[in-house]
């Protein structure tokens, strides 16, 4: 079990972005957040078996609008018995 703290820089707000990122999170078993930032970014914490947060990445990045440019990545300490994923 992984937990990462990830911003994303690019065309990532206004082109469905968290509705991929909460639909893909919920069908790869992963839980955590995600929020829109005010400097245009968009931040996530994401917790799930290594593969398992790999393959939401990918599939938020497979968005028709989206343009993930770069992202900065932090390991966090898993939260135990942690419910859903979800929007702020």
């Amino acid at each position: 079990m992984v937990r990462k703290y990830i911003v994303f820089y690019g065309a990532v707000q206004g082109v469905g972005f968290r509705y991929r990122a909460m639909h893909a999170a919920e069908m790869y078993g992963c839980t955590g957040w995600v929020r829109n930032e005010w400097d245009g970014s968009v931040s996530m914490e994401i917790q799930g078996s290594e593969e398992s947060v790999d393959a939401v990445i990918t599939a938020i990045g497979q968005g028709r609008y989206v343009m993930i440019e770069s992202m900065d990545v932090q390991k966090l300490t898993p939260v135990e018995d942690e419910m859903g994923f979800r929007t702020i």
